[in-house]
Order: C-alpha cells, then sequence, then structure tokens
C-alpha cells in the first residue's frame, strides 16, 4: 500500500483544482481524524487526499464531504488564508453610477439605503473637483466593532466587516463610531417588492434576503460573490474600471475588464492613499488620485444628483 502511494503521488499533484478543494479541508479538519493512511475496509468509496505534511492518506468519501462542507468557509471567520482589498481610481470616475445600480439590485437595497455613494468632490475653489466613490472602508482597526454591544458588528480574518442583522438591536453605536458615515439605518420596512426570497439560511454575508427593519446595514465586499469566485457587483459593472479587487496576501487587484494589477506597484506608482489615513482605522480601500483625467469633471454631471450631507444618517 505504501509503495502505491508513493507511485499515485505525482499524479495526485496534477489535480490541480481538485488537490485546491481538499487541501482547504484536510488542512482544516481532515488531519485530526486521519494521521496515517486508512485501508479500505467496510468504509465505502475511499479517496485520496494530502495532508498538510505532504503525507496521502485514504479516507472514506462521506467523511471528505462532511468535513469540506463544514470547514471550507465560515461566513464569521472568512478565508483565513486571504486579506481582501480594493483600490478605486478618481482619475477614472465619471459618476455613471453603475456601481450604485449593480449594487442595489444584488443587495436588493433603494432609495437612500444605497451601501455605495458618489460623492462631488472639490478641496477648494482653486482646485478640480472630482467624484469619489465612497462605501464601507473595511478598516483593520475599525472602530464600528469596539462599539458593538452585542458582536452584530464583526471583523473577519480576511478583513471584511459585516453586520449580523440577526443580532443587530438598532442602537447605533457603531453609526456613531464610523468616521466615514457610510452605514445607513432602516427606519421602515424594506421596499424591495422585487426580492425573490430563496429557502436559504440567513448568514451575515448572504444578500438573499431583505433587510431587517430597526437594524444596520452597509457595503460588504460581497463575500457571497467571493466565495464563488468572482467579483464585488461594483467591480463588475462599472464601465470605466475604477473599481479593482483582490487579496493583498497575493499583492494582486483584478478590475472588472478582467486586468490584473500587482498591487504593491499600483500603489507605489499612483500615489495611492487612504481615507482619513490619519484616524488609525487602517482602511482595506485605496484610492487613485484624480491626475491625467481622460474626460472633463462636467462629463458626468447628467449623472449627478446632489447628495444631502454625509452625516444624514446620524441626524
Amino acid at each position: 500500500m505504501n509503495e502505491k502511494i508513493k507511485q499515485n503521488r505525482r499524479e495526485f499533484l496534477k489535480k490541480g483544482a481538485q488537490f485546491g478543494l481538499v487541501a482547504t479541508a484536510g488542512g482544516v479538519m481532515l488531519t485530526q481524524y486521519f494521521s496515517e493512511p486508512t485501508m479500505a475496509g467496510n468504509e465505502g468509496e475511499m479517496v485520496e487526499l494530502m495532508t498538510t505534511e505532504g503525507d496521502l492518506v485514504l479516507v472514506p468519501k462521506s467523511q471528505v464531504e462532511e468535513h469540506h462542507n463544514e470547514s471550507a468557509y465560515n461566513p464569521r471567520e472568512g478565508f483565513v488564508d486571504k486579506k481582501f482589498v480594493m483600490v478605486v481610481d478618481l482619475a477614472k470616475c465619471k459618476n455613471a453610477k453603475k456601481c450604485q445600480s449593480a449594487c442595489n439590485k444584488g443587495h436588493y437595497i433603494t432609495g437612500d439605503n444605497a451601501w455605495l455613494k458618489i460623492y462631488k468632490m472639490q478641496e477648494s475653489e482653486e482646485t478640480a473637483p472630482y467624484w469619489m466613490p465612497t462605501q464601507c472602508q473595511h478598516c483593520d482597526k475599525p472602530p464600528c466593532v469596539k462599539v458593538c454591544p452585542v458582536d452584530a458588528t464583526f471583523k473577519r480574518k480576511d478583513g471584511i466587516v459585516l453586520i449580523d442583522n440577526e443580532r443587530c438591536i438598532g442602537c447605533r453605536f457603531c453609526m456613531a463610531a464610523c468616521p466615514y458615515s457610510v452605514r445607513i439605518f432602516n427606519w421602515d420596512e424594506p421596499k424591495q417588492a422585487e426580492l425573490i426570497i430563496d429557502d436559504e439560511p440567513y448568514t451575515p454575508d448572504y444578500c438573499g434576503k431583505p433587510s431587517v427593519k430597526g437594524t444596520v446595514d452597509k457595503c460588504d465586499f460581497c463575500p457571497h460573490e467571493t466565495a464563488k469566485g468572482e467579483l464585488p457587483f461594483c467591480v463588475k459593472a462599472c464601465p470605466n474600471d475604477v473599481f479593482a479587487f483582490g487579496d493583498m496576501y497575493e499583492d494582486a487587484v483584478t478590475n472588472g475588464s478582467g486586468q490584473t494589477f500587482q498591487l504593491s506597484k499600483l500603489l507605489k506608482d499612483r500615489g495611492a492613499h487612504r481615507f482619513m489615513e490619519s484616524l488609525g482605522t487602517e482602511p482595506s480601500v485605496y484610492y487613485l488620485p484624480p491626475v491625467d483625467r481622460s474626460d472633463d469633471f462636467e462629463v458626468g454631471l447628467d449623472n449627478y444628483t446632489p447628495n444631502q450631507s454625509v452625516f444624514k444618517d446620524l441626524e
């Protein structure tokens, strides 16, 4: 049996996609149960897996399915080996608002409850105006998490900050603590007539359920899409590739057109900055300055509806 395992090692490593799946399960759960090769007996169909130590083991297929489903992805833990980041190129934003409409549709949001808003920015009368998409910054040191009394707002290991609406009591402490004013409060029953509610159970990262009156909402970085290998709704919908999304550990971000960039080089070459950096929240959203724009600011005015104060939700 040992000789057979050695012969199959090379062939096993060639199964790229399959290996990626079993490695995730094996590293978390399977090695706790199968530290030595298991002989096929009355266990039914057996499959070969590789442990984190690089050893091949035989395990019942039923056990692989059970433990993979439990350990591969936990909505409150996230992807433990990733750190998600977003890059926003202010030079490309034309206020098309396709990002906002896609986010609204994907999360069944309506009206003033939009999680992503686009603001007209201008530092002074002498400087050029520009458009700035603004959403949750998914801070590494989120003040909103610290003040939540019921652990409804929490930060995952992959950097995403989420809200559990089943725990939220509507105290709005998180809204008061957020310096970016990107959270919204559901004062009324959500007007989501087109929502098709499925039978999937609620999880904090799942967008197939309606918002709940008396709770807080915000941008979630679309983890339900990321889990499927997709980009967030705003990234895919933007016609001007304003957004790029990716994993800091991989040092790569990808825009809606499918172009992938080296994150560290992009941030340095373009002089990136983070919103309100001096606050020490360490956001996961990086902004590229609005220089060398291809269109004048006025091009986007037809799509621009002046917003009221960004602090409206706190009044």
